[in-house]
């Protein structure tokens, strides 16, 4: 029998949840909250499990939060939907769901037609009768404004984490801000703990050269903002001092992403149609890349993501006219984080030797 209290859960991603949990805690305060808890081995084992064989591995992940969940006590499954196939995942995962035994209510917040706050404010006074529209309307914007803070902080610490002169201290300030997060009450507050702790990251010791490695990341969506699915790779660059930039994130597709007209103008002669989700995003930024300098790009996409798959052969074009190396991953529930880390170094080490060619050609 199905407990009377109302639980909520959703899959995990990233820092996100805190801002997910931010929201659904002020429109629906009849709603109990379950943090999904942090991605791990056992949730992609679990999600595997019970997976068709060759679906991407952001659904395994998914399909594993959920079980995860619904274990600890959730009722109510929240999904996110997606501009590709994973739009239509949730018809599957919940039936799967419910060939398992759990009686759940499940909710899609994003689809591919919707996606807009009306469509949202919708769902939710579903859920919550009493949800004023003026209520869900201030604090679905400051969500979206604790989201923009937590990216532009992520930001500076992808830029500067490999040089930090005392290890730990980018991740200790780090987690010191997000636990301030779930008490802002308004925006000025939030915009103060923003300030305070954008200023506290820069004045943070670090021992960063003039003209660093740059790497910049692209691909799917999911593998680049869920860290354990691309076996923290943003994390292993910083190790080798190594400036990491990285495009996509949840406030960059609500808000900030280019029109499609002005990805295939930066895309230039590699692409001339648009070719899905976020495929076109990689070849774009994969060229302004290049332009900028940049030592080496890193591809990752799930297993079979066919938008990813379609950029490649494009990306291998610019790898090759701007002389620029490109690293291609692609991750499943079978991808071994030892490989990763193997090809990371030896991605590396090509990357410093071209670095000191370059400069002994500038000598000579």
């Amino acid at each position: 029998m199905v407990s009377q209290e109302k639980i909520m859960s959703f899959p995990h991603m990233g820092n996100y949840h805190i801002a997910i949990e931010f929201l659904i805690r002020h429109v629906l305060e009849n709603i109990q909250i379950l943090s999904p808890p942090p991605t791990t081995k056992k949730t992609l084992e679990l999600g595997s499990k019970y997976s068709p064989d060759f679906v991407c591995v952001p659904f395994k992940y998914n399909l594993g939060n959920y079980i995860e969940a619904l274990e600890k006590g959730a009722n109510i499954l929240v999904q996110s939907g997606g501009g590709c196939r994973f739009g239509y995942y949730g018809e599957i995962q919940e039936q799967i769901l419910r060939d398992l035994g759990y009686d759940f209510e499940f909710i899609s917040i994003i689809d591919n037609k919707n996606v807009n706050p009306v469509a949202f404010f919708n769902r939710f006074k579903r859920l919550n009768p009493k949800l004023s529209f003026v209520r869900f309307a201030y604090y679905f914007q400051l969500t979206f404004k604790m989201i923009e803070a937590m990216d532009s902080i992520d930001a500076t610490i992808r830029a500067n984490i490999g040089f930090e002169v005392q290890e730990g201290s980018f991740e200790r300030l780090q987690k010191e801000f997000l636990k301030e997060l779930p008490a802002v009450e308004g925006f000025r507050q939030l915009d103060k703990i923003y300030r305070k702790y954008d200023a506290l990251f820069r004045q943070l010791e670090v021992n960063k050269p003039q003209n660093p490695l740059r790497v910049g990341i692209v691909g799917e969506l999911y593998t680049l903002m869920e860290p354990f699915s691309s076996c923290f790779i943003e994390k292993e660059l910083a190790k080798k001092g190594i400036q990491v930039t990285r495009f996509i994130t949840v406030s960059y597709l609500l808000r900030h992403h280019p029109k499609s007209s002005d990805l295939l103008k930066w895309a230039g002669k590699y692409l001339e149609y648009e070719i899905g989700a976020d495929g076109t995003d990689s070849v774009a930024r994969a060229r302004m890349l290049a332009e900028a300098g940049y030592d080496g790009v890193i591809h990752i996409k799930p297993f079979g993501c066919t938008p990813e798959v379609n950029s490649m052969p494009m990306m291998q074009n610019i790898s090759s006219d701007y002389k620029m190396p490109i690293l291609y991953f692609s991750f499943d529930a079978q991808t071994s984080e030892t490989g990763v880390h193997t090809r990371l170094e030896a991605f590396h080490d090509m990357l410093l030797m071209r670095r000191e060619k370059e400069e002994w050609q500038n000598v000579i």
